[in-house]
């Protein structure tokens, strides 16, 4: 039987692809739980158009991605700090303070995506990483100054 997959399914494949499964588990689990529809004619001209609309999206997606990437490249932070002895930061410069900054620069990035090499505990120029997609991760240098009292 051939099946059209509506979304990700574990061990067959991903949304959109065209696969041959036995019929029982076509009719009895894929169709029934409306993982996967019957590759008839109509289904596979809608699943080429869906295709071609996903592509056209994720390029327009992409574009965007690389056009922020480099605003990041040319961002320079300065995230200014209480210190102690030997200028020693009290607690770490997190990547919540790094989208803070980021957002009051007007770039919206979420936490989550900022990633870190080390805890920052001290003075200094410290490089973070934009996990954008999948090949698109822009550092982004910032700065950590003592703070003025």
């Amino acid at each position: 039987m051939k099946i059209i997959l509506v979304q990700d399914v574990d061990n067959l494949g991903s949304k959109g692809d065209v696969l041959t499964v036995k019929d029982g588990y076509g009719r009895n689990y894929l169709i029934p739980r409306q993982m996967a529809l019957i590759a008839n004619k109509s289904n596979l001209a809608q699943n080429e158009e869906m295709m071609r609309q996903s592509v056209r999206k994720r390029e327009g997606n992409r574009n965007a991605q690389l056009a922020l990437a480099e605003q990041l490249k040319s961002v320079k932070l300065t995230i200014a700090v209480k210190t102690g002895e030997d200028d020693r930061i009290f607690g770490t410069v997190t990547t919540q303070n790094i989208a803070e900054l980021l957002t009051e620069k007007g770039i919206n990035i979420d936490r989550k995506k900022i990633s870190l090499s080390e805890d920052i505990k001290t003075l200094g120029e410290f490089k973070a990483t934009v996990n954008l997609v999948a090949d698109i991760k822009p550092e982004v240098t910032f700065w950590v100054v003592k703070a003025e009292d």
